[in-house]
């Protein structure tokens, strides 16, 4: 996928290189393709009570929502992404490995060290799309969609073998030591990469602060909107499917089709036609997939044939919406806010799903799966009118239409 910007492309310091950048996903999300999956087992585990597991592992998206847009925002103050991407991984690889220690002194304890640890892994994806969308505008021969790949089979990776993996040494002492390992070679990795790092122009008066056009904020609310519709299948799918008698090692399939389906669109993405890559179509690609799954789900989640269907959706609710946004990141956002703009996708993805799960809480106790995915659907059309809309805004601000 190629995302060219309409503003005057930032200088780099050297040709960027898809394998080092390929790298850097592929390590960091390892990291993420273990902890996401496993360190509610490791909470369980130490014995606590699950209503304190549910708040510890909703501490960290809070702590997301608030962060990532001001760490992002550094960037744009001369603080190179590279350097939030070591700093953070090491913070990342201190917190873990303290946790241990700080479950036996106490939860209040851990709890600082989940959010400490929320604050240092904040940034690390976004600043890793900030290096590849400004190397992919500086050079016509990279392509997003295949780069940011290998994080989606790194993450895969590590949740088969990281299952393996903890079912031979244990919950409780492997899931720390591992992520800390884990941290620790991301840390090693970006300072090791030579991939070059854009030095964005920033106005002369640093106390200016460079606005977002509007063009960009109703695209980024529209792929939060789309991506918040994940909140219902992420929390209760699992729950829903096993309540409706589909075996566990069924429930993982479903699983993997998802984002196999994602890899597949991030490889093939590249070779449609350019009129299928611009930013407002993949959104209202996304936003109409997630509405069908939305609605599949409420009507036939029970029916194990029917969701392999509703799997393979997630190649777009999820991946087509991840490139129509990184595209309008590329495309819209102004030299000297360029990691602001980064950092506000990410706030406004966190701060959408959890609102998104919040209410699929509130709903399954009312009504179950049925009503929980109907309730998606709304968030699927307020995508699609933003998008609408934002296409429509383009015409009015001073942009050239995007080509990716």
């Amino acid at each position: 996928m190629r995302l060219v910007s309409v503003q005057s492309r930032p200088p780099v310091a050297a040709q960027p290189d898809a394998a080092r950048l390929s790298l850097l996903y592929a390590v960091v999300f390892v990291e993420i393709g273990i902890a996401m999956p496993f360190m509610p087992l490791w909470l369980n585990a130490l014995g606590l009570d699950p209503r304190l597991i549910g708040a510890l592992l909703a501490l960290p998206i809070a702590v997301r929502i608030v962060a990532t847009a001001p760490l992002l925002g550094l960037i744009d103050r001369g603080v190179s992404a590279r350097r939030l991407i070591v700093a953070g991984s090491l913070a990342l690889a201190i917190t873990y490995a303290l946790m241990p220690a700080g479950a036996v002194i106490g939860w209040p304890i851990l709890a600082l060290l989940i959010g400490l640890n929320a604050v240092a892994g904040a940034p690390l994806v976004p600043s890793i799309d900030y290096l590849t969308l400004a190397a992919v505008r500086a050079s016509r021969r990279l392509d997003y969609a295949r780069i940011r790949m290998a994080g989606s089979l790194a993450f895969l990776a590590a949740s088969l073998v990281g299952g393996a993996l903890l079912d031979r040494f244990g919950e409780r002492p492997a899931i720390p030591w591992l992520l800390t390992g884990l941290a620790l070679v991301a840390a090693f990795t970006a300072t090791a990469s030579s991939v070059a790092t854009p030095q964005s122009p920033r106005p002369a008066d640093r106390s200016v602060r460079v606005p977002l056009p509007k063009v960009l904020c109703m695209t980024v609310a529209a792929a939060a909107a789309i991506q918040s519709t994940h909140g219902a299948i992420y929390a209760f799918a699992s729950i829903h499917w096993g309540a409706s008698g589909i075996s566990a090692p069924w429930i993982g399939a479903l699983w993997a089709i998802g984002v196999v389906s994602e890899i597949i669109l991030f490889a093939v993405i590249g070779r449609m036609p350019a009129a299928w890559r611009t930013p407002f179509r993949l959104l209202t690609m996304g936003a109409a997939a997630a509405l069908v799954r939305a609605i599949g789900m409420a009507l036939v989640g029970d029916r194990l044939e029917a969701m392999f269907m509703l799997q393979c959706l997630h190649g777009f609710t999820f991946g087509a919406t991840q490139l129509g946004a990184m595209a309008a990141v590329s495309s819209f956002a102004p030299d000297g806010a360029r990691g602001r703009a980064q950092g506000t996708f990410s706030s406004a993805n966190a701060l959408a799903s959890a609102a998104s799960t919040l209410m699929s809480g509130i709903a399954y106790q009312a009504g179950g799966g049925p009503l929980t995915f109907a309730l998606m659907t709304p968030l699927a059309v307020s995508g699609l009118v933003l998008t609408e809309l934002a296409k429509r805004r383009i015409a009015t601000e001073a942009f050239t239409p995007p080509r990716l």
